[in-house]
């Protein structure tokens, strides 16, 4: 049962990045997906969550108009956009599902640095 989330990213102020978690060893559509970072020095934030069952999305107010969760059932994984990037954005992404909510699930991705410099 595992989360692998794609390689690191740097990008420029302004640009996009998108972000993949894999889902592996249990039935993709029977828990949320969960999206948290971290930013260097900080707690962990919670972005929201996506149900892989239909796609709905639950987003944190912070990243309302800037954050796209989307989920295919196909490939068993879970993507996160977050468009107009600044240097706040700086950060490691994780997914997380299973059991529990929020910070507090049960399986977690490795992490995905995504680096933009002031």
């Amino acid at each position: 049962v595992q989360l692998v989330q794609s390689g690191a990213e740097l990008r420029n102020p302004g640009a996009s990045v998108k972000v993949s978690c894999k889902a592996s060893g249990y039935t993709f559509t029977s828990y949320y997906i969960d999206w948290v970072r971290q930013a260097p020095g900080q707690g962990l934030e919670w972005m929201g969550r996506i149900d892989p069952v239909d796609g709905h999305t639950k987003y944190a107010q912070k990243f309302q108009g800037r954050v796209t969760f989307t989920a295919d059932t196909s490939t068993t994984t879970a993507y996160v956009e977050l468009s107009s990037l600044r240097s706040e954005d700086t950060a490691k992404y994780y997914c997380a599902s299973g059991e529990g909510s929020g910070t507090s699930l049960s399986l977690w991705g490795q992490a995905t640095q995504v680096t933009v410099p002031a």
